[in-house]
């Protein structure tokens, strides 16, 4: 009898080894896509024109810490890691047109994000990509695996973020904050603000306690029913 939680190919074909990894994040009935004919000429990707580029039009205000040639930018909104994040170059190029100062400069910026995100409690390993058939400017993919998650090891790490509940918004905005302060030790400007401290503020402050708010006082009695007389206090000796 097979087992109906692995996955199982369906009859048009066998399926790769990874779909029983652990990390692998489907089961059961699984089928793989035909693989379209190649094209001729492909598209352009995203942004070729800088005119039309989101990083390039991108205030810095939409990042979490921005530095002369480097801006570090979050999601707009939680997922399901502790800290995704992605480190773009200010100038429009990719990465195989960096000149030497910026090629340098990239393998210094990638080993600070990682450290930084890697300070954050919870997180064991930081998982860095770069696929670039999205977008043409420069951005490099930082995503933190989990402490413990062992599930989450390996390269399926970014299909999990999808799956997995989000984090809450207040350890996401503080998770930002961090990794913007800590680079920020290093130069350029942090812009990722802590989640703000959610209290009320009384209406009026030294309002008399009135009578029904007053706290009852029970006093002792002696035996003859009158309370005892009040104790003096020690003495104070001077030297």
């Amino acid at each position: 009898m097979s087992d109906l939680s692995s996955p199982s190919a369906s009859p048009n074909g066998s399926l790769p080894e990874f779909v029983n990894w652990p990390s692998f994040p489907f089961e059961g009935q699984l089928r793989t896509k035909r693989l379209e004919p190649p094209v001729d000429v492909e598209p352009p990707r995203e942004g070729e024109d800088p005119a039309t580029c989101a990083a390039c039009t991108a205030p810095d205000e939409a990042y979490i810490w921005v530095s002369d040639r480097w801006r570090v930018r979050a999601m707009d909104r939680p997922s399901g890691l502790p800290c995704v994040l992605i480190l773009e170059s200010r100038s429009h190029l990719d990465i195989g047109d960096l000149p030497n100062l910026l090629a340098a400069e990239l393998g210094v910026m990638t080993v600070r994000v990682e450290r930084a995100i890697r300070s954050l409690d919870g997180v064991e390993r930081v998982h860095i990509n770069r696929w670039g058939d999205g977008a043409a400017h420069l951005h490099l993919w930082f995503l933190a695996r989990p402490t413990g998650q062992l599930q989450l090891r390996g390269s399926f790490l970014s299909l999990w973020d999808d799956i997995l509940e989000p984090i809450s918004d207040e350890q996401w905005r503080e998770n930002l904050a961090l990794v913007a302060a800590w680079l920020a030790e290093f130069g350029g400007r942090p812009l990722a603000e802590p989640p703000r401290i959610v209290w009320t503020a009384p209406s009026r402050f030294g309002e008399a306690i009135t009578e029904a708010e007053e706290p009852a006082v029970e006093v002792a009695q002696t035996s003859n029913g009158s309370a005892p007389a009040p104790q003096e206090e020690p003495a104070v000796v001077e030297s």
